[in-house]
């Protein structure tokens, strides 16, 4: 590994300044199609499938997996991996069965941490470490110098998406979610979609995505178990700072859904997502949609996670609020729908 990345790092550099000298000052002279959609809710909650799904619109853009992995330069580099280097990528992702791929949706958090901006992701490289830049979860802790870097990080890697492609930029990331009222100040007019889930279905899902990405990214040889007090905090401090700011976006603007309904009636609940958040007809998104129902939502079979007693306990005292405010009563087993996560 350690050879890869003496090799990488100097290519990825070179890349940078050509792409520097060739779309320099078009960047800096692009404006965003239209303020962007955050895609939020917590790690394994949807938020994959419905960027996916969205992402069935032509009118919508979004970050694909080179472009978060190679934001420096995907502008001038990206025909080169996509052609050349598509056996890099494994065909379904670690942690469930979704489908993995250089032109596939991906979170956005990855370009800014390769970007060099502060992000938790790092936690990634090195799980046994002390875990980085967590109060990059509620952009409210951090200085107002470093917040202004980091939403200018965020914006330009937004300006070179359009450059690829033109039109609404559609962002899916789970750390998005207590940044919130920061985005919508830097971004007047950005909507936000978000997507809540079971919480018993919520902890063991995301307890077995970091294990599956410590075992398969990390540069170090991950503990036996994943921290299951870092998952905890994690969502409350997330959620303390999307509980505290969303009052603060206009209404029309940030609209909250349901895996759980999504899964059941998916083309029910995107047409209320467009009507209420204004994102224009629903017909070029209803005939794709149509057929990914058709492929993809009967018979799929959902990974299943058990739920220790001790640990429900823990999700029912701790995340409480999330329980009552999104309506799932505790108590009851959560449902299993047949469709990916």
């Amino acid at each position: 590994m350690s050879m890869i990345l003496a090799v990488v790092t100097p290519a990825n550099d070179v890349l940078a300044t050509w792409q520097h000298i060739r779309f320099g000052k078009k960047l800096q002279k692009t404006e965003l199609t239209a303020p962007p959609l955050f895609i939020i809710g917590h790690w394994r909650s949807g938020t994959t499938l419905l960027h996916e799904l969205l992402m069935l619109d032509p009118r919508l853009v979004c970050p694909d997996t080179y472009q978060c992995f190679a934001p420096c330069h995907f502008l001038v580099s990206g025909w080169l991996f996509r052609n050349f280097g598509r056996w890099l990528l494994p065909n379904k992702r670690p942690m469930d069965n979704v489908a993995a791929g250089w032109d596939r949706p991906q979170e956005d958090e990855f370009a800014l941490m390769n970007l060099g901006l502060p992000s938790p992701y790092r936690r990634i490289a090195f799980p046994r470490n002390e875990i980085p830049d967590l109060d990059y979860l509620d952009l409210r802790q951090i200085p107002p110098a470093e917040r202004a870097s980091w939403l200018q990080g965020l914006e330009r890697f937004l300006k070179a998406i359009t450059v690829a492609q033109a039109g609404r930029v559609v962002l899916k990331s789970p750390t998005h979610t207590g940044r919130i009222g920061l985005l919508s100040e830097h971004f007047p007019g950005a909507k936000f979609l978000h997507i809540t889930r079971d919480p018993r279905s919520l902890f063991p899902s995301t307890l077995k995505m970091w294990r599956s990405l410590d075992a398969t990214q990390g540069l170090q040889k991950p503990t036996p178990e994943p921290d299951k007090q870092y998952v905890l905090s994690c969502f409350e401090k997330m959620y303390r700072a999307f509980h505290r700011d969303r009052d603060s976006v206009p209404k029309e603007n940030l609209l909250d859904i349901r895996y759980e309904d999504l899964v059941a009636e998916p083309e029910q609940t995107l047409r209320r997502v467009y009507q209420e958040l204004d994102l224009g007809d629903f017909e070029p998104l209803e005939a794709p949609l149509k057929g990914w129902i058709e492929q993809h939502h009967r018979g799929y079979q959902v990974n299943q996670h058990a739920l220790l007693p001790a640990d429900e306990a823990a999700i029912h005292s701790r995340w409480a609020e999330y329980f009552d405010r999104y309506g799932y009563p505790q108590g009851d087993s959560p449902a299993s729908p047949a469709v990916s996560e």
